[in-house]
């Protein structure tokens, strides 16, 4: 699938996300995220879902909460883009979405149900869009953005944070 995708299709910031994604079916892509981030964040204590890696940072209970929130938001425009939206979709403010969660108060059993109903419903829409649909550019945030692209954008999204987790919170001294 990432062959698919042109620079020209998303913002140039996302590149970082756009890089990581594997190549390959991005269904079974997202599938196995799914199941690895599960996997390591389900295993963990309430001491390790609270730890933050620095003054500022996030807890892992509320990255979590962030790449769910994201990939609902990014899925809404992947949604809205397929079904052929003109209008620019708005941007949002990832650490105040975070700061009005609550995410550190919600049991992990919780945050993890929500990121995996998110995430199925997400493989639903990719799996019902019609190869047009897959074509279709619209705008969100200012920025032009196709909806191959979201879809990379939102396994990347995942990757980069889970990645983080393993290096910075699970690898703590």
């Amino acid at each position: 699938m990432k062959k698919m995708i042109a620079g020209d299709e998303y913002a140039e910031y996302y590149q970082t996300y756009v890089s990581l994604v594997p190549e390959g079916d991005i269904i079974q892509v997202l599938t196995d995220q799914m199941k690895e981030t599960v996997g390591i964040t389900s295993m963990l204590n309430d001491e390790q879902l609270s730890y933050r890696y620095a003054k500022g940072k996030w807890s892992i209970k509320e990255v979590i909460g962030h790449i769910t929130d994201t990939e609902r938001i990014m899925s809404y425009r992947l949604l809205s883009i397929a079904r052929g939206e003109t209008t620019s979709l708005p941007g949002y403010d990832e650490n105040a979405y975070v700061e009005e969660a609550g995410f550190d108060d919600i049991p992990v059993r919780d945050l993890l149900e929500n990121f995996v109903s998110v995430r199925l419903s997400t493989i639903q829409l990719i799996k019902s869009l019609s190869k047009k649909a897959l074509e279709r550019k619209g705008t969100a945030n200012g920025h032009a953005v196709t909806t191959r692209a979201l879809m990379m954008i939102i396994a990347g999204h995942e990757i980069h944070h889970r990645n983080i987790i393993i290096e910075r919170y699970l690898t703590k001294n």
